[in-house]
């Protein structure tokens, strides 16, 4: 597939490279950091940006390893692989030989990630409507222990998170198993496509594994999603209810005109990628039933939703009313001044959201949820306690601002 076939949103291509030169970023562009390296001066310039960088990070990784500097080896490993992900991950285009390099490398650096590994940790293969599944399952080393299903985003793979270096899950006494569903990572390479509802029965198929694990304790899996992640990990907990507990950050569940229409085109370039479509008519009709609205009411656990009051790919005014079509228990966690990150979020003290969704999850999976919980958290970007802060009536001024109990 030519990542040059037609579609209305390429006419935006040259607003994007040169948003590219001048932010260094593709998407998100509310934040001031630089994501891509600076010698990438157009969108087709970042594979092999990042291929540069991701090699040297590889070669000082060899020289640690064979000096016997494991530690140092296991997290320089870890950051080629994140670099080589991400240049695989800007080539959206099948049988593209310097896509299945790069893809191929990352494996390979994540290979050693799983060698040098403190904690155990195996590539596993997820057995789904006629193919396999990649996944990669982190354990605790201890039997029958609580479990996340972690579902990552549209730009995430099965080795984006956790942190291996810096683990939240495993630090709170939690396994996780993290896997390419339909449309991402090695999924892509072997063509294994996303729909508007087949990455649910994906995320399904993953927790049919894991009941059959002695590691996992088959009454308490939890499913944690991030991004487009949240409506897979929501639509998950909606048609399968043996999840006990659901946490997501960064909404992705609403209707589909921001990210696809609005935000940067990349979005529906690389979504189109995934989901093996050229006909951008037929796209926007699959996309169009993308979302939780009239699905959310089917979850029956507890569960926590967090995202930022401006986040560019879910409006306030549409992610709240699907929100509010959540049964309880449930929580709400809205970053004010915020948009679209999981990392160093400023209202929680500039620190990953992971360590706060694995501890929320934790409590879920350990009973410590009311079952008539409905919280409401307004978090500042600046002060306060982050999560810890005290609940308000609602998410608007009139109510996040009130006195009145």
């Amino acid at each position: 597939m030519s990542t040059r076939f037609r579609r209305r949103r390429n006419s935006q291509q040259w607003i994007l490279d040169w948003l590219t030169k001048r932010s260094g970023r593709v998407q998100n562009f509310a934040y001031d950091e630089r994501v891509v390296p600076p010698e990438a001066k157009s969108y087709a310039m970042i594979p092999h940006a990042f291929e540069r960088a991701a090699r040297h990070v590889e070669q000082v990784a060899r020289g640690a390893e064979a000096a016997g500097h494991l530690r140092s080896a296991h997290e320089h490993y870890w950051r080629a692989a994140t670099l080589y992900r991400e240049a695989q991950h800007a080539i959206f285009a099948d049988d593209d030989p310097e896509k299945i390099y790069l893809h191929g490398k990352l494996l390979a650096c994540y290979e050693r990630v799983i060698a040098l590994s403190p904690y155990p940790v195996k590539r596993v293969e997820i057995p789904w409507e006629g193919v396999e599944l990649q996944g990669v399952f982190h354990m605790t080393g201890e039997p029958g222990a609580p479990t996340v299903l972690e579902v990552g985003g549209m730009d995430h793979t099965k080795e984006t998170y956790p942190d291996p270096t810096d683990n939240a899950f495993l630090s709170r006494g939690l396994n996780v198993l993290c896997f390419d569903g339909p449309g991402q990572g090695t999924s892509n390479i072997r063509k294994i496509r996303v729909t508007d509802d087949n990455f649910e029965r994906a995320g399904s198929a993953a927790i049919d594994w894991l009941v059959q694990q002695p590691e996992v304790d088959p009454e308490r899996i939890a499913v944690n999603g991030i991004s487009m992640g949240s409506l897979w990990a929501m639509r998950i907990a909606s048609i399968d209810h043996r999840v006990a507990a659901l946490a997501t950050a960064l909404a992705c569940f609403t209707a589909k005109r921001a990210i696809f229409e609005e935000a940067s085109p990349r979005f529906k370039q690389v979504f189109m990628y995934m989901a093996g479509l050229e006909d951008e008519d037929e796209f926007d009709e699959m996309a169009g039933r993308m979302t939780m609205d009239g699905h959310a009411g089917k979850i029956r656990c507890p569960s926590l939703t967090a995202f930022g009051e401006y986040d560019p790919l879910a409006p306030l005014e549409e992610a709240l009313p699907i929100w509010e079509q959540l049964p309880r228990p449930r929580e709400l966690w809205l970053w004010e001044d915020d948009f679209h990150s999981s990392t160093h979020v400023q209202g929680l003290g500039g620190e990953n959201v992971y360590h706060y969704t694995a501890d929320w999850l934790r409590d879920a999976l350990d009973g410590r949820i009311e079952a008539d919980r409905d919280l409401v958290r307004v978090i500042p970007r600046s002060h306060g306690a982050g999560p810890y802060e005290p609940a308000v009536r609602g998410v608007y001024l009139p109510d996040r601002l009130s006195t009145d109990p």
